[in-house]
C-alpha cells in the first residue's frame, strides 16, 4: 500500500479561501494520506489577543507555560479542527489527533544549553500501529504537533520533525512519499523563477548543485534532512506547493 505524509504549515489553515483549495486537492489524491500541520501564526494571533509576549529566538518559538497553554488550544484545537471539518465535507473521513492522542508521537523535553527552550520538545517515538489501524481502517489521520513526555507534559514540536518521524514509522508497514509543502513550486535554481524548477533530485546531482552554489541557504538543511528520512526507509520524498501535490521536486535515491 502507497501512502503520503504530508506536512502543511499553520499559513494554510488560516486563510479559509487557501484552506479550501488545499482540501481540495487532498480529496482528490485518489490515496491515502497522513497530514502533519502546524500552527504557529495562528497561535501568535491567539498569543497577541491574550496579552501573552511570543518569545524567539533565531526565528524559533520559546514555549514557557502560558505559551504552550497557547499552542495546544491553537494547534491540537482549533487548526486541527478546522483541517478535519473542511475535509469531512468533501467526503474525506479524516479523524483529528495531537500526538498525545492515542501516544502517537511521543518525546521528551529538549534540554537546556545555551538556551532554555521552555516546553519544546524532541521525537522519540511514533506509535505507528495506532497510524496503520486509522489508514487500514479508510480513516485519515489529522495530527498536530503537540506531543507528549513520559511523564505527562504536552510538548510544542516541531511539525516538519513530526512529519518526518511520522513518516519514517510509517514506511515499516507501507511505500511512503513524504510530502512538505512551501510557497514554491518546489526546488528552484532561481528563487524568483518558478519554470526553473528541479523536477528530481538524486544524491550526485544534490552535490553538484550544492558545489556550484546552485542550492544553498534554507534548502540545504530541507534536503539533508529529506536524505535522511530516505537512509530510514522512507521511498521518497518530495518539496513542493500546497496547489500541486503530485508535482514539485521529488528528491530520491
Amino acid at each position: 500500500m502507497k501512502i503520503k505524509v504530508i506536512k502543511i504549515g499553520g499559513k494554510l489553515i488560516e486563510n479559509s479561501t487557501i484552506l479550501a483549495s488545499l482540501c481540495d486537492h487532498l480529496a482528490s489524491l485518489g490515496e491515502a494520506f497522513v497530514l502533519v500541520h502546524g500552527g504557529g501564526v495562528m497561535g501568535s494571533h491567539l498569543a497577541e489577543k491574550l496579552g501573552v509576549e511570543v518569545k524567539m529566538h533565531e526565528g524559533r518559538r520559546i514555549t514557557d507555560e502560558a505559551t504552550l497553554d497557547i499552542a495546544v488550544m491553537a494547534y491540537a484545537g482549533l487548526a486541527n479542527k478546522r483541517v478535519v471539518a473542511a475535509l469531512q465535507a468533501r467526503g474525506v473521513n479524516a479523524c483529528g489527533l495531537s500526538g498525545c492522542d492515542m501516544a502517537v508521537v511521543k518525546s521528551h523535553r529538549r534540554p537546556v544549553k545555551d538556551i532554555d527552550w521552555g516546553f519544546v520538545g524532541d521525537v522519540d517515538e511514533v506509535n505507528a500501529d495506532v497510524l496503520a489501524l486509522l489508514l487500514d481502517n479508510g480513516a485519515i489521520p489529522v495530527v498536530s504537533p503537540i506531543t507528549f513526555s513520559p511523564n505527562g507534559d504536552l510538548l510544542n514540536t516541531n511539525a516538519d520533525s513530526v512529519a518526518s518521524a511520522v513518516a519514517m514509522g510509517l514506511a515499516r508497514k507501507y511505500e511512503v512519499e513524504l510530502v512538505f509543502t512551501l510557497d514554491k513550486a518546489g526546488v528552484l535554481l532561481d528563487v524568483n523563477d518558478d519554470s526553473s524548477l528541479i523536477p528530481s533530485i538524486t544524491p550526485a546531482l544534490y552535490e553538484e548543485l550544492r558545489s556550484a552554489e546552485r542550492i544553498h541557504s534554507g534548502m540545504i538543511p530541507k534536503i539533508d534532512n529529506a536524505y535522511k528520512t530516505i537512509e530510514a526507509g522512507v521511498a521518497s520524498v518530495r518539496i513542493t506547493s500546497p496547489d500541486n501535490l503530485t508535482g514539485g521536486t521529488v528528491v530520491t535515491k
